[in-house]
């Protein structure tokens, strides 16, 4: 478009791929309108009957003013997004406007023919950066506008319809909750006969088989003296300086050493921790350490890339896999347990994907940048459904298990946490009908998933 022009073309088309790039399309849009501008995209302009490609065609022939292309290399290679680049190029010539298409850059894209020396607006890194590059670059352009305008409300009348569908039956739901079903008996004040130091006595607690936590220059423990003196036996003997039961301890702390229950329960959350912690490592799983929290990662010395781990010992059978390749990096899911008292005692986890580089076929260098991994999260991990999620999560715990029902976790002295593998479930009055139902192997036939699916030539 040219200067000071009037065009009768009004509207920004948005050219994208169906369902990929439906979320952003429904972000982007209404923050376009809120500026003033006018919106095309099929999901809402589309009403039942309309020959729908005609109108698409038509739309973009006769009324676009600018043409945004969402660029991945799915949405690329869809048929009807490449005949509206196709038309677009034409437009292009047709109205002098040599930036009459505007790709936006989704996820990393290998370049078409015809546009691949357009500049991109880069949404990748983040949206709302990429929306402010967008609407300045609409404002040099002179792209028309008016603020009287509103809002459509259909965008978010789409996205309602969209979330869920519901019927009238109950429905069972599985949560990322893991009740703990036994705890040890006691909990001990451990201290050293004669000094260790600051520094020994911190090391100790660092070295130790079971979990222990400093306090008042000794130790807090489900362990007993006798089990700190087998553990250390270098370090001399060893004396009880007080034991409470669990339950006591729990509900009242310990008065004596003006301990209060506050101070009780998050002494207790902190061994929970530990314990989680300890027995991970000490089955093979990688401890890596994010922002909020140590997750327990299923890496090279646990499972090989693409192997599938087979769960569910009630009902059907699935199997899910912990670690494969996508963009040419290895991805690895783990899990950050956040243990709680209330309102019983129990674990729960939230999901984790670490980021590697790809070492031939093998894991190289995690990636140490905690930008590229939320980048990586948010491109390869956006494409997988709740079910692939959760069944990675119970593939975790089928490792964590073995053949038992129960995830043990040892706390010295022949004492455990106990809790159930089966994460707790609840049954809700009405079923969210799933729009996108998935076989038993579907969760991996994602393109976003699988090795070999982007070419050697990706840039």
């Amino acid at each position: 478009m040219t200067g000071e022009e009037i065009s009768p073309r009004t509207k920004i088309f948005i050219s994208k791929a169906t369902p990929g790039d439906d979320a952003f399309a429904t972000w982007l849009a209404p923050r376009l309108e809120a500026h003033g501008y006018e919106v095309f995209a099929d999901i809402l302009d589309l009403s039942p009957g309309d020959g729908w490609r005609l109108k698409i065609t038509r739309t973009l022939q006769d009324e676009a003013v600018k043409m945004l292309l969402c660029c991945s290399d799915e949405t690329l290679a869809r048929e009807g997004v490449l005949e509206e680049i196709e038309i677009a190029k034409d437009l292009s010539r047709s109205l002098d406007d040599r930036r009459f298409i505007v790709p936006l850059k989704m996820r990393r894209f290998k370049k078409l023919f015809g546009i691949g020396g357009l500049q991109y607006i880069d949404f990748e890194r983040n949206w709302a950066g990429g929306l402010t590059r967008l609407l300045e670059f609409l404002e040099e352009e002179n792209v028309p506008r008016s603020y009287a305008r509103a809002i459509q409300s259909g965008w978010a009348a789409y996205r309602r319809r969209q979330a869920v569908a519901l019927r009238q039956e109950p429905e069972v739901l599985t949560s990322n909750w893991l009740r703990v079903l036994t705890v040890p008996d006691e909990v001990h004040h451990v201290r050293p006969i004669g000094s260790l130091g600051e520094k020994r006595s911190a090391a100790l607690a660092k070295e130790s088989p079971f979990p222990v936590l400093e306090y008042a220059g000794g130790y807090l423990s489900f362990a007993t003296a006798s089990d700190f003196e087998t553990a250390f036996p270098a370090t001399g003997r060893f004396e009880t300086v007080w034991s409470v039961a669990y339950a006591d301890f729990n509900e009242n702390g310990h008065p004596p050493s003006s301990l209060t229950s506050i101070d009780a329960r998050r002494h207790l959350v902190n061994l929970f921790r530990l314990a989680w912690e300890m027995q991970c490592r000490k089955q093979g799983f990688l401890q890596h350490i994010f922002s909020n929290g140590s997750a327990a990662i299923a890496s090279d010395g646990k499972i090989d890339i693409g192997k599938r781990i087979r769960w569910g010992r009630q009902g059907q059978r699935r199997s899910s896999v912990l670690r494969n390749i996508a963009r040419k990096k290895v991805w690895e899911f783990g899990v950050t347990a956040y243990p709680s008292l209330f309102p019983f005692p129990h674990y729960r986890l939230k999901a984790r994907v670490l980021f590697s580089e790809l070492d031939g076929i093998k894991k190289g260098a995690v990636i140490d940048d905690p930008r590229a991994q939320h980048r990586l999260r948010r491109g390869v991990c956006s494409a997988w459904r709740n079910r692939a999620w959760h069944g990675r999560l119970m593939a975790i715990l089928e490792l964590m298990a073995g053949e038992s029902p129960y995830v043990t976790l040892p706390t010295g002295g022949g004492s455990y946490i106990v809790l159930d593998a089966m994460p707790v479930q609840v049954t809700v009055p009405v079923t969210a009908r799933q729009l996108h139902e998935l076989g038993e192997e579907a969760e991996e036939k994602d393109i976003s998933t699988l090795d070999g699916f982007f070419g050697e030539d990706e840039a």
